[in-house]
């Protein structure tokens, strides 16, 4: 299917009617999916970059299924630890991205949009996934939801192929728009990246309730596991860690959490976080949540163990990872149940 062709079959979702823009005196529409609510001028975009109005005003969505990146990676890359384990999954990505992470690792194609990169229809990618010999689809690289159109059709279409569905996202959406994209994820990995509002706004230009809102409202309908990047001097705090972690208690203790030692990239020079500093407050973290892990350490091993007993329920050196001493979900020395999903 031709891009044209992507176009005219993907319906534009959550902009709403021209409204008069009194500032200026011109009419403009107004994007609805995420909190930035752009309001956006006739041939213009919004903040991502992707979504926009053409010359009638007419809500469009030029660059659906322009794919950045198309991989098979273990599902432990994404970070997911307790999603079918020791399995493979074809990931697909994205350009542009709704916030504005000085930080962030995936900036080549999180700032930008590249024209001349291949486009892939729903239809098309479902069969893809079909032939991959992987569980199913992850979204993921740079912001997924702001390409909601795409991604609700291509997850109907690989569910009904009962292959799993999996959101990587900094969980930037406002709930409506959150609630009609859940309808076909199997599991998410979302952002959390500080409990400090000032930081989100200042530096991310996004707001922290927002994501807060959706990782409640995925947790009550999919498989969640949640991750910060710990960025020194910005939020390696102790208490700002334990605010995190008691925050994601409350929805659910055994959700799984992931600390992740942060690298130079983009905009920021600040020296990369030590390791030791990440595992530190992970201990912390774990006084909350019955399952959290680090990543990017080099030096700490990132094993499930059973939060009653500390019998080891999956075994992980890197990405080889041996699943043992658990049946039907319940940790076979102790009887206590494990959330896990084999």
């Amino acid at each position: 299917m031709d891009e044209k062709s992507i176009k005219k079959t993907l319906i534009p979702l959550f902009f709403e009617f021209p409204s008069q823009n009194n500032e200026q005196n011109e009419k403009a529409g107004k994007c609805t999916l995420c909190p930035n609510l752009c309001v956006i001028k006739a041939q213009k975009s919004g903040k991502c970059r992707v979504r926009g109005f053409d010359s009638n005003l007419k809500p469009i969505i030029p660059f659906a299924g322009k794919i950045s990146g198309l991989a098979i990676d273990p599902i432990e890359k994404k970070p997911l630890y307790h999603f079918y384990p020791n399995s493979q999954i074809l990931s697909v990505g994205f350009y542009s991205c709704n916030l504005t992470c000085a930080f962030c690792q995936n900036y080549h194609i999180s700032t930008k949009v590249d024209q001349n990169a291949k486009t892939i229809s729903p239809e098309e990618m479902a069969e893809i996934t079909a032939s991959s010999n992987t569980i199913g689809l992850a979204y993921t690289y740079s912001e997924p939801m702001i390409h909601i159109e795409w991604i609700k059709e291509t997850a109907k279409l690989v569910r009904n192929r009962n292959l799993k569905n999996v959101l990587v996202t900094n969980g930037y959406i406002n709930k409506e728009a959150g609630e009609s994209i859940l309808e076909n994820i199997d599991a998410l990995n979302i952002d959390l990246k500080s409990f400090n509002e000032k930081f989100y706004a200042n530096e991310l230009g996004g707001r922290i309730e927002a994501i807060k809102d959706f990782i409640k409202l995925a947790a009550s309908k999919a498989h969640v596991e949640v991750t910060t990047l710990v960025i020194p001097g910005k939020n390696d705090s102790e208490k700002e860690i334990e605010m995190i972690a008691s925050f994601i208690a409350s929805i659910n203790n055994s959700i799984p959490f992931h600390l992740s030692c942060y690298y130079p990239a983009y905009k920021y020079s600040i020296e990369r976080t030590d390791p030791v500093k990440v595992i530190n407050l992970a201990a912390i973290a774990s006084k909350y949540l019955e399952y959290v892990y680090v990543g990017n350490t080099g030096i700490a091993e990132n094993n499930t163990k059973c939060p009653s007993c500390s019998n080891i329920i999956v075994k992980r050196t890197g990405y080889k990872t041996t699943i043992r001493d658990v049946n039907n979900g319940i940790c076979s020395n102790c009887g206590k149940k494990i959330n896990l999903i084999l």
